[in-house]
């Protein structure tokens, strides 16, 4: 288990780092500037905490109040880098048994040679990395940090500097890779909240440092707890609304002339809230569609992508943004139509409290 809980300034901004984790893939998801790879520097060492105390698998690593602080290298820990940071002068070979070059000769060469094969790195022992693809890269650079077998493994941004083209298969092998050759705790830094949720089994939130949300990848994306989260895991629509009435099914909300249903009852719930939908679960229907919760509407703005489009509708003096696929039905509407009927799933409308941004 790992246990954090610790302070550290540097100039005007203030990291607050408090989270609890047992195993598996725990993502931290936040904008550039939030605070994600200051935690992990000051877990792996290269950052001293100003307070606190971390604490992994019982041992204590950092502890303001005991004076304990841990050197890096006795950490065991394992940090991969954006860019991987490999030695351009040394080989694969050489790369990967930089680690353990204190380790008996002999025991060395079989350790190596073992993380070789596990990684299928065969017949790439003598290349340098600027002779290894990006694949290739973060093969040694896994290697290199798991031939020291460390209880905790730290992936800073992993794919930033991959092209797109080859990201899913990288990630695909990444996780195979843990899967198959770990088996502690994995923290990994990303602002892309797909790849999080393709990778993590949990999420943590980060926003000008401190911790928002934590929990499962479902509970997350499903139920933001405020404007903040759902921002940052991709929600791009925001409605002031009043609760106009409240029952045991559903409440009605207000928000300028929309009068829509939320499925999703809060106890307690203020008159004033704000309402977050998710592009992708908005949905286009004919104009003469009669329905409940769908309105009409009309396209302001359209912006297409390679298999999708993003409309900005208004719908009854609210502006609201969508995203189709081009091979939906709803696509082909909007080909025909700039008027059309937005239905709002009852069931996606999630509610956060006003003063909790």
């Amino acid at each position: 288990m790992l246990e954090v809980s610790i302070e550290k300034s540097m100039g005007k901004f203030k990291l607050q780092s408090s989270f609890k984790v047992q195993k598996g893939v725990l993502g931290i998801l936040g904008s550039s500037g939030c605070g994600k790879s200051m935690t992990l520097k000051c877990l792996s060492g290269l950052y001293n905490p100003d307070s606190g105390y971390i604490n992994l698998n019982g041992n204590t690593l950092f502890s303001d109040n005991q004076k304990i602080n841990v050197q890096p290298h006795k950490r065991n820990i394992g940090y991969v880098f954006q860019n991987y940071a490999l030695f351009p002068h040394l080989t694969v070979i050489q790369n990967i048994a930089y680690g353990i070059k204190d380790y008996e000769h002999n025991l060395r060469d079989k350790m190596v040679s073992e993380m070789i094969s596990r990684m299928e790195l065969l017949g790439l022992e003598n290349n340098y990395p600027s002779q290894l693809s990006g694949g290739q890269q973060q093969r040694t650079a896994l290697a290199r940090t798991l031939i020291k077998r460390p209880n905790l493994l730290l992936l800073d941004e992993p794919f930033s500097a991959i092209d797109s083209h080859i990201k899913s298969l990288l990630e695909k092998e990444l996780i195979t890779i843990i899967k198959n050759n770990f088996n502690g705790i994995v923290l990994l830094v990303t602002h892309n909240v797909e790849e999080c949720y393709r990778l993590c089994d949990q999420i943590m939130i980060m926003d000008s440092g401190q911790k928002i949300q934590f929990g499962t990848k479902e509970e997350i994306i499903q139920s933001p707890s405020s404007v903040t989260a759902a921002r940052i895991t991709g929600c791009k629509n925001f409605l002031d609304v009043t609760v106009l009435e409240e029952n045991s099914e559903f409440l009605l909300l207000k928000s300028n002339d929309l009068i829509f249903k939320s499925a999703i009852v809060k106890q307690h719930c203020s008159k004033n809230m704000i309402a977050c939908i998710r592009a992708h679960h908005l949905n286009l229907l004919p104009i003469e569609t009669n329905v409940d919760n769908a309105f009409d509407c009309n396209i302001l703005e359209i912006t297409d992508s390679l298999f999708s489009t993003t409309l900005v509708l208004n719908c009854k003096s609210c502006i609201l943004e969508i995203e189709v696929s081009k091979s939906s039905p709803a696509y082909e509407l909007t080909q025909r139509s700039n008027n059309l009927k937005l239905h709002i799933p009852p069931e996606h409308v999630v509610l956060v409290e006003k003063n909790n941004n």
